[in-house]
């Protein structure tokens, strides 16, 4: 797919804490996509190869539900939505 997660507006929330802990929610476009079990952890992965990062967890929420709305126009345009 030619568009990134987070302009997808799969990436709810980050935080990230003074001692380098990193807490991401993100939702995926069902509970049934069958990336559900691969792109929480590989989120995970990645965030944990950013140097300064000592820690990260990956929280995968459905409230609220993705839709369309959620991504960027960016997004919208790459993947002819607009």
């Amino acid at each position: 797919m030619p568009v990134n997660i987070y302009e997808l507006g799969l990436i709810y929330n980050v935080n990230v804490d003074p001692s380098g802990a990193v807490g991401i929610q993100m939702t995926l476009t069902s509970p049934n996509c069958p990336s559900a079990q691969e792109m929480p952890a590989e989120v995970e992965t990645k965030v944990r190869a950013v140097r300064g990062v000592t820690e990260a967890k990956v929280e995968v929420v459905f409230d609220p539900p993705w839709d369309p709305s959620k991504m960027s126009e960016a997004a919208k345009l790459d993947l002819g939505i607009l």
